[in-house]
């Protein structure tokens, strides 16, 4: 089968929409298709290579991680189905233009809202109200990373007009994120952003939970709020809260498997699934995280973690503790994480289940079947 995958952002950005994409194609080349990755040209491209086709497209104009890369209406041609990773402005509408040109199916993973504040939120609802639902509408097949998380979202309003929705679960590598021996001093680890463009991450809910806490959180990650967050770290936890800026992969790794306890304090549906959730369980690592849609399909309360309200500093703070000052109990937490992950979370069971949707839009014929009004 001849596979486009189309994302807005791509390895070596490895932020949650463009890791999946990647182990997407990375499966798929492994199954023995024809896998081509279209994505935006950036001044780190000569970084990695793959051993599938990752074709680069110039870039008219930016907007964040919205480029405009006016080639994939011609360069999307020829493929027996289109996979679109969306949120992605602008190269979504050109993706569907291809798509209907070309009469190519087209499947699109909703990965998450749009959602922010100030102007850049009142730009994302014009957005979410006008070009959102054209484009979901056009999809062959529309999928969630879980069901929860469509039945809240924006997208579900769009559910009647379009495809099938189905739920493809976002996986872990669990060759690179695996159990070893835990630090000797109790901490929790965060992981993620600290960028504007992830401001619903929770870091600052997370630095004030620590203020009560004589313990010790890692953060690692960076971006244009970092020095924010470590103003506000020394504030109300002075020495306690350390930031470990970016880490190449073999370090987090470790640092997942040593932490007690992996912290998502997310705040709103800007987070629809955590990887860094299922990343941290495949290390044998309790987690906790806010009661959200999507991240609590994930989490499962009392069993292998905690879930608290959204920006409730307090109740995160009384979980941290609880978890933190008991590392038999986050022990067997994560050690049952670690099993749920193994069976349910594992890229190559999310391969076959990925195969398996491709196969409902594209018969053996090769060509596609029809855009069709049918419900979940």
């Amino acid at each position: 089968m001849k596979i486009a995958h189309v994302t807005a952002t791509f390895p070596p950005y490895w932020a949650g929409t463009g890791n999946v994409a990647y182990h997407n194609a990375r499966l798929l080349h492994e199954r023995g298709h024809d896998v081509v990755v279209f994505t935006a040209s950036t001044k780190r491209d000569h970084e990695l290579s793959f051993p599938f086709d990752v074709r680069r497209l110039p870039v008219t104009f930016r907007v964040g991680n919205a480029p405009l890369t006016p080639r994939l209406i011609t360069e999307l041609q020829g493929f027996d189905v289109i996979h679109l990773h969306y949120p992605f402005i602008f190269g979504a509408e050109l993706t569907v233009l291809a798509a209907r040109q070309h009469r190519i199916p087209l499947v699109v993973t909703y990965h998450n809202d749009l959602i922010a504040r100030g102007l850049r939120g009142r730009l994302f609802d014009v957005y979410n109200n006008t070009a959102q639902p054209t484009v979901l509408s056009q999809a062959s097949l529309l999928v969630g990373t879980s069901l929860d998380y469509a039945q809240h979202s924006l997208f579900w309003r769009t559910k009647s007009r379009a495809a099938a929705v189905r739920v493809l679960p976002n996986g872990v590598d669990t060759r690179a994120f695996r159990p070893a021996e835990k630090s000797a001093e109790s901490f929790a680890l965060f992981v993620g952003g600290l960028d504007r463009a992830h401001h619903f991450k929770g870091v600052a809910v997370l630095i004030e939970a620590m203020r009560s806490l004589p313990r010790r959180a890692v953060i690692v990650g960076d971006g244009d709020m970092r020095a924010e967050y470590e103003r506000l770290a020394e504030e109300v936890a002075p020495g306690r809260v350390e930031f470990a800026g970016r880490v190449p992969l073999d370090e987090l790794a470790r640092l997942y498997a040593q932490a007690t306890v992996t912290v998502l304090p997310s705040t709103t549906q800007g987070e629809a699934f955590g990887m860094v959730l299922i990343e941290a369980m495949a290390s044998g690592t309790a987690v906790i995280a806010t009661d959200l849609p999507g991240v609590r399909t994930v989490v499962q309360h009392g069993h292998d973690g905690l879930l608290v309200p959204p920006g409730d500093s307090g109740a995160l703070a009384s979980a941290l503790e609880t978890l933190l000052s008991q590392p038999t109990l986050a022990h067997a937490m994560g050690e049952r994480g670690r099993v749920k992950v193994h069976s349910k979370y594992d890229w190559n069971v999310i391969g076959d289940e990925l195969e398996q949707l491709y196969e409902q839009v594209v018969p053996s014929t090769g060509v596609g079947r029809e855009w069709q009004d049918t419900k979940a």
